[in-house]
């Protein structure tokens, strides 16, 4: 756990990667508790134009001089130790810790922290516990990987005892937090580059498990989920899932488009009926994990069935970025393959002529470990179109391409740059597409300038 005291007399904070999905909610939470911060980024992105508009001074590129008068340093663990920013901090004296020492620390600060953790849906599901607690009424503090409308951004410190924490297990973060509550959605195969084995992963998020102090909510469906959680025991145990036996299950009434109307049951008996505007079953299943989490720490029913009512998704969750001439443009975050078939299948059920998958393969060793399941999940699509790997924290000590990928999908075009890309879709596309950018890294751009152009 982090040192409590850390944040004692420090007046200037200062970001290193303040853009990151990580960073930018724990931005939000330091300056709302009036903490002067300062931050730096190597890309121009929406985010940091977010972070401009709090008065928090950005610098774009990474240099020595951006650390000075800082009394904490924070760095993403997207930053290698021989950027130069980060080293100098290292040499300043000046305390520095990452990312998620700092979260750890946020999620003392209250009695139910709802901390949200599986492969896939932990944006999606936070999103939505974050949307029942507003339309509660709770002045609730939330870190969400994603942006939520409702809150005007990814986090807040809020005053209430409740918090909802979005949990990542790359590198074990989610064991640097305080969970009264933890919720696991699904373990998938991911980020075998840090846990080398399915046992390793399974057995961080049985510590993840172990941690929560009040009560563990899980997928009662999920083979791995289940060998995960095997022995816990000292709180309250909550299962969902499709099937009957678990506590909370989800009936389907209605699908028509985006929407899905469904009752949820709890121990056998109907709890409430609502609709989600989000695509695809695995939403609806979020839904549940969302309703059980929000229920537990007291939220009334008429709230927690508005709150899944009203959600159109977080930004960057199949989020519609235009439809012009008969074509839709969307972007999705989706960057492993269970997330990418996941996407796709979802995009089936809809009335679309023919889906345009656009990739930006993200990280090599998740590229490289992960190339098969990759192929057979963008083929779901009519057509594919990838971008060069985007390497993000890691070297290419794998000597892989997205040509390599690329050989492997039927009806695939290779455009290694973005400007190449806009330009292919631009002369391809026709009324009746969907065009779907997918990927963690800054793919949505593609989306944003296909929707400029087609216009």
């Amino acid at each position: 756990m982090t040192d409590e005291n850390i944040l004692a007399g420090r007046r200037h904070i200062h970001f290193i990667g303040i853009g990151g999905s990580g960073m930018y909610p724990l931005a939000q939470i330091l300056h709302e508790k009036g903490y002067y911060l300062t931050g730096s980024d190597n890309n121009e992105t929406e985010t940091l134009e977010a972070v401009r508009k709090m008065g928090i001074p950005v610098v774009l590129g990474q240099r020595a001089e951006n650390i000075e008068g800082a009394d904490l340093i924070v760095h993403t663990a997207a930053i290698m130790e021989d950027n130069p920013e980060l080293a100098a901090a290292r040499a300043s004296g000046v305390p520095v810790i990452e990312r998620k020492e700092l979260l750890g620390l946020v999620t003392t600060w209250y009695s139910n922290a709802i901390c949200i953790s599986g492969t896939h849906g932990k944006t999606t599901t936070t999103a939505m516990t974050a949307q029942i607690l507003h339309e509660w009424g709770n002045d609730f503090g939330c870190v969400i990987g994603g942006k939520l409308p409702a809150i005007g951004g990814s986090g807040r410190a809020g005053s209430s005892d409740i918090m909802v924490c979005e949990s990542c297990e790359f590198v074990d973060t989610f064991l640097k937090l305080s969970p009264d509550i933890a919720v696991i959605l699904n373990i998938d195969a991911d980020h075998l580059d840090y846990f080398k084995t399915m046992d390793n992963l399974k057995r961080s998020f049985h510590k993840f498990a172990e941690n929560a102090s009040k009560c563990l909510i899980y997928n009662g469906d999920d083979a791995n989920t289940l060998e995960a959680v095997a022995g816990i025991g000292g709180k309250e145990l909550i299962t969902f899932g499709w099937d009957h036996k678990n506590d909370y299950y989800p009936v389907i009434l209605q699908r028509s488009g985006l929407t899905t109307a469904f009752d949820v049951y709890y121990k056998g008996e109907k709890l409430l009926g609502t609709e989600i505007h989000v695509p695809g079953k695995h939403n609806v299943l979020n839904a549940v994990a969302a309703i059980a989490a929000a229920r537990y720490v007291g939220v009334p029913l008429d709230s927690a069935v508005k709150g899944i009512s009203v959600f159109h998704g977080a930004l960057r969750r199949f989020e519609k970025i235009a439809s012009v001439g008969g074509v839709t443009v969307a972007d999705d975050y989706a960057h492993h393959p269970a997330e990418i078939a996941s996407t796709l299948r979802a995009a089936r059920e809809l009335d679309f002529k023919r889906i345009i998958a656009v990739h930006q393969p993200f990280t090599y060793s998740r590229t490289y470990m992960l190339m098969n399941d990759f192929a057979e999940a963008l083929s779901i699509a009519d057509e594919v179109v990838l971008t060069e790997i985007m390497g993000s924290r890691e070297k290419n000590v794998y000597g892989v391409k997205a040509a390599d990928l690329a050989e492997k999908i039927d009806r695939c075009v290779l455009t290694p740059t973005f400007a190449e890309c806009v330009d292919y879709l631009k002369s391809h596309v026709r009324p009746g597409d969907l065009v779907i950018t997918m990927g963690c890294g800054d793919i949505y751009k593609v989306a944003k300038s296909l929707a400029k152009e087609l216009e």
